[in-house]
Formats: structure tokens, sequence, C-alpha cells
């Protein structure tokens, strides 16, 4: 296994000059790092539409929840596909800027959160190391986990987002092993790469409809109706 100080692309130190703990996370955000293969298609789309919808909570853009994506097949330096970018002016997120990444070790140890796109896309980061199997779940595993928290158990917002989101990982890391999938397949969102639009549109509303309880209970602030 590959020490983290010797991965892909690590710099010595804190992350972009940031203090670190002595996990190497920032002390003041919390990343949400997706993952899915080539971070063409879904991850790109997850990634914006959590920053849209925490956007919405909590009335920033970026602040202390930073969404970011990387591929396990990653596309390095490329657009999100056409279609995506549709996909996200539906719902009003901005495609804006983004170039796909090859998944690094790096990204793993800055992350708080990993949620990917499939079981095998967890299994892939698990494998990576850096104590990442508490912090990593399927996008709709850690929607079904999170449904099942009660949000009068993590810290209030006053305390603030970056302490109830940690929170909420660890919770749904101790459920994990009691609230098992009706199926396997219930945990995984298809790849729509090179499929028409419509199907693009159904994947993003399955990625929507697991994102809301998600960020609901990150931010403590629910949807606007």
């Amino acid at each position: 296994m590959t020490a983290p100080d010797a991965g892909r692309g690590i710099a010595g130190g804190g992350f972009n000059g940031e203090e670190t703990t002595t996990f190497g996370f920032p002390r003041d955000t919390f990343r949400i790092l997706h993952v899915s293969t080539g971070n063409v298609c879904r991850s790109p789309i997850t990634e914006r539409l959590t920053r849209h919808f925490v956007s919405e909570r909590l009335g920033v853009l970026g602040g202390p929840v930073i969404a970011e994506s990387a591929g396990t097949w990653g596309h390095e330096g490329a657009p999100m596909e056409s279609h995506a970018e549709t996909v996200l002016a539906d719902y009003g997120a901005d495609a804006s800027g983004f170039k796909g990444r090859e998944l690094h070790d790096e990204h793993v140890i800055r992350a708080d959160l990993v949620l990917t796109a499939t079981r095998d896309h967890r299994a892939q980061v698990i494998s990576m190391g850096h104590s990442a199997g508490l912090r990593t779940f399927t996008l709709k595993e850690f929607t079904r986990l999170v449904r099942a928290i009660d949000p009068a158990t993590l810290p209030p917002l006053e305390d603030g987002v970056v302490n109830r989101a940690r929170a909420l990982v660890r919770a749904a890391a101790a459920l994990r092993g009691w609230l098992q999938a009706p199926t396997a397949e219930a945990d995984e969102v298809y790849d729509p790469y090179g499929a028409p639009l419509g199907f693009f549109r159904s994947v993003g509303e399955e990625i929507s409809e697991a994102l809301d309880p998600v960020v609901t209970a990150l931010t403590g602030v629910p949807a606007r109706m």
C-alpha cells in the first residue's frame, strides 16, 4: 500500500496553505468527493448539484462545504459531456469551468466524505487506503443511511456546518452494518455515457433525489418548496 506522503502529486504539509488536522483534513472545511469512472457524466452532475443545493440552503456559494469530483479512469482536463451540462441547466446549476480529473491519492486524503456512483467505485476508493473505509459510501447507500438518522441527534447548525457534517458521516458509518440495501442494484447509479439526453435526465433525477436528503441533513436546512 502506498503511504500517503508518497502518493501521486501530494505536497508536504497542509493543502493550499490551509491549517490541517493530524489526518490531513482542513479544520474549517468539509470536503465531499464524488467519484465515477470517466469524471465527465455522473460525478460532474453530482458535484455541481451538491454545490447548487448547498448554496440554495446556506445562501452562499462554496463556503465551508466543498464539493469536488474525480474518476477512477478520469479524462484529465476533459469537459463534462454536453448532455450532463444540459441536465445541470435543468436544475439551474452552474456547469461552467469544469475539467475532468483522474482520481489520485490526495483527493481521497483530503475528503471528509467520498460518495461514489457504484459499489465498484466504492471498492476502488477503499482499496487506495488512507483510512477511507469509514467515510466512503455509494451515493444511494449514504442517502439510505442518512434517512435513518434522527436529525435531533446531530449538532445544531449553530455549532457549525462542518461539525454537523462530520457527525453525520460518523453516524452513517455506524449504521452501515445494520441497514442493508434491499438489492445490490439499489446502491447503483448507472453510467449514461453515450446515451441519449432522456437517459441523462433520468440519471440526473436519480442523483437529485438522492442528494436532497443528504444536503438537508448536512446543512440542517430543508429544500425550499
